[in-house]
């Protein structure tokens, strides 16, 4: 599909602050607000606007912090669907937050969430490694978050030291 820079830049908009109001744009744009709101559900029509998304800092909030994984997943494509009958069975788990085609040692990467570790383990072990198709898998854990989809997490404290020099 193609659009105009005026479409393309509520999209830049949008995806950097989902909540930016319907005024703000069509400022930023120079548009009217029916203009930019016509544009915008047209987005969402055409599916080119799939979801509004809030990113949380699951750290803050004591007893929900939780465990990510990403999982390398190296699996034997099918004759006639390729990667993409066994990247569905696995995205429709609902563990899983992500799936993406690779290119690399792996063929599928796959990120879910879990409560513990051990419901991560148990998730592999009994869901994913059982699978046909699946061949083998490399688990990572998610130590720390310090930043996602542009989003950075922890800034840090600054050093408040005094500088000494000789």
């Amino acid at each position: 599909m193609t659009f105009n820079e005026v479409e393309v830049e509520i999209l830049g908009l949008i995806e950097k602050d989902s909540r930016i109001s319907m005024e703000t744009i069509a400022k930023m744009v120079n548009k009217s607000e029916q203009e930019v709101e016509a544009i915008i559900r047209k987005f969402e029509e055409l599916n080119v606007i799939v979801e509004y998304n809030s990113i949380i800092n699951w750290r803050k909030v004591d007893g929900h912090e939780g465990v990510t994984a990403m999982i390398d997943v190296k699996v034997a494509p099918k004759r006639g669907v390729g990667f993409d009958a066994i990247a569905e069975r696995i995205y429709r788990y609902p563990e899983v937050k992500s799936v993406y085609l690779m290119s690399g040692a792996y063929d599928l990467s796959v990120v879910i969430e879990g409560k513990s570790m051990s419901e991560v383990g148990n998730f592999v072990s009994d869901k994913l490694s059982t699978l046909d198709s699946v061949l083998s898998t490399t688990t990572h854990f998610v130590l720390k978050k310090y930043k996602h989809d542009g989003t950075i997490f922890d800034h840090g404290e600054e050093d408040k030291r005094i500088v000494v020099s000789p």
